[in-house]
């Protein structure tokens, strides 16, 4: 899916700026109201809360992720996965269900002057954003970040209250109050955390 965007700053890491929706049209508004399975509506047109969180967690702690294999699941945008790279991260993958996100990840991260690679053997650290959103979705990204955990990663994980957070899998590590499109989210701020899974 083509869609018109601009490059701007992340509203709580506006050191890194994406590509994004900037016309206030909200998610389904881009896909004529309608949802089909066959093709994702593009999610990763928007920064969400749970990834910009994450961005400015590991901007502010670039330790987390200096010198090791990153990767990010459900990048959307990429921000966390930029973040990372940013952060002087070994190497960094972005992988997404929809094959549009992956490449916007690589795009943004472009506009940034970073890069970002196919995949990453063995990650030490594993991000995931904004991803307990739906029923059918929480599960699967649960055991997903559960086998990275028993593998040996660190697991973070920003999430801004969605209902199908497992929050007795996670620690809070810090809550961020987060700026986003009231189009989006119906408000303009949302109180979002950064998890380490236990």
């Amino acid at each position: 899916m083509r869609l018109s965007t601009r490059l701007l700053p992340v509203p709580l890491a506006p050191e890194l700026r994406l590509h994004l929706v900037d016309d206030g049209r909200g998610l389904f508004d881009l896909t004529g109201g309608e949802f089909h399975s066959d093709q994702p509506p593009p999610f990763w047109a928007f920064v969400w809360a749970g990834g910009q969180a994450l961005a400015r967690y590991l901007l502010d702690h670039p330790a987390e992720a200096a010198g090791k294999r990153v990767l990010d699941v459900a990048t959307g945008s990429g921000v966390a996965a930029i973040a990372a790279a940013r952060c002087g991260a070994a190497a960094v993958a972005a992988t997404d269900i929809d094959p549009a996100a992956a490449e916007a990840a690589r795009r943004n991260a472009a506009a940034n002057d970073l890069s970002l690679v196919t995949d990453v053997d063995d990650p030490e650290l594993v991000l995931a954003g904004d991803v307990f959103y739906s029923p059918s979705v929480a599960p699967q990204m649960t055991a997903t970040l559960r086998a990275a955990r028993r593998a040996g990663a660190t697991v973070l994980v920003g999430d801004p209250g969605r209902g199908f957070f497992p929050g007795r899998l996670f620690e809070l590590v810090t809550e961020y109050a987060v700026p986003v499109p009231r189009v989006l989210e119906e408000t303009e701020s949302l109180t979002t955390g950064v998890w380490r899974m236990k």
